[in-house]
């Protein structure tokens, strides 16, 4: 769909997200702007947030299944996870019937080593912000062994847990996502391009997040 007065042939930058996908050069960029982010103290590490939302599927592919809020349609789930100002820390493509609790651990283990300043990296939130869907105790153990508070609302409470004041972060960022057409909508047969482009879009966020206000 590129237009051809940009002179590149669209199935030539096909095959270039593909390939650096693969080899994980959207991954390195995003690294590369977190660390810039954190450079400037722009990275709130008190708090992380996670939530996840999802989208309608063209096509069959992988990482697609019924959607529980569109019908049973064919949809795949965003995941994210940001700071506590909604900077994207991480991100992952499941099938919209996949429980988000089966993701907590892996956005929490994809955070990318932050440089940015002197001394070692980091990657580890002091305290982690979680709806009722990821409420499980041994979720929480395992947080707590990374020296991460869990505030992960309860199952079968009333609602009013007050962590929403704090959680709306990840919500503005989703939508912020969500505002880009190759995400708004799966249009992707492969996962892998479709995660391609959601670290693309997660990028762009930051980059945003470094400019002046």
């Amino acid at each position: 769909d590129l237009p051809a007065e940009m002179g590149v042939c669209g199935m030539t930058c096909w095959r270039r997200l593909r390939d650096w996908q693969a080899v994980g050069v959207w991954q390195r960029l995003h690294a590369e702007l977190l660390a810039r982010l954190r450079g400037v103290d722009r990275i709130n590490w008190e708090r992380a947030v996670i939530d996840s939302s999802s989208v309608r599927a063209v096509h069959v592919g992988d990482h697609t299944g019924p959607s529980p809020v569109d019908r049973r349609k064919k949809g795949s789930k965003h995941h994210v996870l940001t700071d506590a100002q909604g900077v994207p820390l991480a991100s992952s493509v499941t099938s919209a019937n996949r429980h988000d609790s089966t993701q907590l651990r892996k956005l929490v283990q994809s955070v990318p080593p932050v440089r940015g300043k002197r001394g070692r990296p980091r990657r580890r939130p002091k305290a982690l912000l979680g709806d009722r869907a990821y409420d499980a105790e041994p979720h929480r153990r395992w947080l707590r062994l990374l020296h991460i508070r869990p505030f992960i609302a309860r199952r079968r409470t009333p609602h009013g847990s007050g962590l929403g004041k704090e959680r709306w972060v990840v919500e503005r960022t989703i939508a912020w996502l969500h505002q880009m057409r190759r995400l708004r909508t799966r249009f992707e047969r492969r996962a892998d391009i479709h995660q391609a482009f959601l670290t693309l879009g997660c990028a762009l966020i930051c980059w945003h997040h470094l400019q002046p206000s």
